[in-house]
C-alpha cells in the first residue's frame, strides 16, 4: 500500500511537532543526503516554459529510493487568488518500482526551501550574524525568517516588499515569535543597509535587479532564492562577480540561477564540496558569499524521506490502494472486468535510507 499525505496532514504535522522542529529535522535530512552526494543520480530538472510560468519535474535516485516532484511557478496566479507555486511528490522503492509515498509538496517545498537556506548559511554566513534583510514578503517569507531565527540565531529581520499588504501579513504571522525583532523598511536599500545576511525571495518571472553592487557590504551573506528559471534573476551581475558563489548542482544553476547572466567559466562551488570539508564555505570574515538557490531534486528527496518516516511514526496520512494487486499478477484483465480477485492487504514495503 502507498501512504498518502495531503495538505491537512502536513499542516497537522507542523502543528503537532512545531514548525521550528520540522525545519531543523528537514535540514538534518538534507545535510545527510548532501554528505552522500556521489550516491545520487543527478540531472537538471525537466522544465516546460510558457509566457506566464513554468511546470517542472525534479527526479533523483540513490539506487535504493527514487523520488520526483511536480512543481510549477506562475507569478501571475495571485491575481486570480491562486498560489504562485504548488507541488506534489512521490517516493518509490527502486527494487520493485512500487510507490511508498504520494505527498503534497506545496507546504513541504516552502519548508524544505527555508531549511536548505538556513543549512547553507550555517556554512557560508559569519558565525556572529544576527541581522537579516528579507526582500520579498510573500508565501515563503515566514518560513525563511523562522529558519534563520531558530537555526542561526538571527534576532532582527528588516522586511520589504513592493506590496505593503504582503509585509503586513508577514509582520502579523511573525508576531508570536519572541526574541525576533521585525523592522519594516521603505526600500530594499534601507532594509539591506548593515545587514549580516540578505535573503531575496521575489516571484516575478523577469530579469529583475533587486540587489545592486552599491548595496553590498563586506562580510555579507546573500541567500538568493527567487531567481530559479531562465529569464528570472534578482542580483546584478557585478554582485556575483564580487562574491564567492555557492550552488546546489552546477549544470542546473547555470541555466536557472542568477549566474545565468555570466559566462560559462565563471567559478562557482557546489555545496557538497563544502559539507564534505573539501572546500571552505567562507575564507575570511570580510568575504561576500552568495547562495545562488534554485532548488534541487536531492532536497525534495530528503523532504519526502523525512515525511515518510515521521508520517509512519505518527500515523499521519492514509494507506492508499493505488496499485492493483490481483491474486494472479498476470491476470490484470480479470481484475478490470471483475472476475479476478484484488488483494487489498499486502506487506508494506520498508523504507530503506
Amino acid at each position: 500500500m502507498t501512504r498518502y499525505i495531503d495538505v491537512n496532514d502536513v499542516s497537522k504535522l507542523v502543528q503537532e511537532v512545531g514548525v521550528t522542529r520540522v525545519l531543523a529535522s528537514m535540514a538534518s535530512y538534507i545535510e545527510q543526503d548532501y554528505r552522500r552526494w556521489h550516491t545520487f543520480e543527478k540531472t537538471a530538472r525537466l522544465a516546460s516554459h510558457s509566457t506566464d510560468g513554468v511546470i517542472e519535474l525534479m527526479p533523483t535516485s540513490d539506487a535504493k529510493l527514487y523520488s520526483f516532484k511536480y512543481v510549477n511557478g506562475h507569478p501571475k496566479n495571485t491575481k486570480a487568488d491562486l498560489l504562485t507555486v504548488m507541488a506534489f511528490g512521490v517516493l518509490a522503492d527502486v527494487d520493485t518500482g512500487y510507490p511508498l509515498l504520494l505527498s503534497e509538496m506545496t507546504l513541504t517545498t516552502a519548508i524544505r526551501t527555508a531549511a536548505t537556506s538556513a543549512l547553507f548559511a550555517r556554512f557560508l554566513a559569519r558565525p556572529d550574524s544576527r541581522s537579516m534583510a528579507l526582500i520579498g514578503n510573500g508565501a515563503q517569507s515566514e518560513f525563511q525568517a523562522i529558519a534563520f531565527h531558530e537555526m542561526l540565531g538571527i534576532e532582527e529581520i528588516r522586511v520589504f516588499d513592493v506590496d505593503p499588504a504582503a509585509t503586513g501579513k508577514l509582520v502579523r504571522n511573525l508576531a508570536p515569535y519572541k526574541g525576533l525583532r521585525i523592522i519594516r523598511s521603505e526600500s530594499t536599500a534601507e532594509a539591506v543597509r548593515g545587514a549580516d545576511i540578505v535573503t531575496t525571495v521575489t516571484a516575478d518571472k523577469t530579469n529583475a535587479t533587486i540587489l545592486t553592487p552599491d548595496m553590498i557590504e563586506d562580510g555579507m551573506h546573500i541567500n538568493a532564492v527567487g531567481g530559479d528559471c531562465p529569464g528570472k534573476t534578482e542580483l546584478h551581475a557585478d554582485v556575483l562577480r564580487r562574491a564567492s558563489v555557492v550552488v546546489e548542482y552546477e549544470p542546473q544553476t547555470r541555466i536557472e540561477g542568477d549566474i545565468q547572466q555570466l559566462s560559462a567559466d565563471f567559478p562557482v562551488v557546489e555545496f557538497h564540496r563544502i559539507v564534505s570539508g573539501e572546500k571552505k564555505g567562507r575564507e575570511f570574515p570580510s568575504q561576500v558569499t552568495v547562495f545562488d538557490s534554485v532548488g534541487f531534486a536531492l532536497e525534495d528527496f530528503s523532504a519526502l524521506r523525512y515525511l515518510h518516516a515521521v508520517a509512519r511514526e505518527r500515523r499521519i496520512g492514509i494507506e492508499l490502494d493505488l496499485i492493483p494487486a490481483p491474486q494472479d499478477p498476470k491476470d490484470l484483465f480479470g481484475l478490470a472486468i471483475g472476475t479476478g480477485q484484488h488483494e487489498v492487504a499486502r506487506p508494506s514495503l520498508a523504507l530503506r535510507a
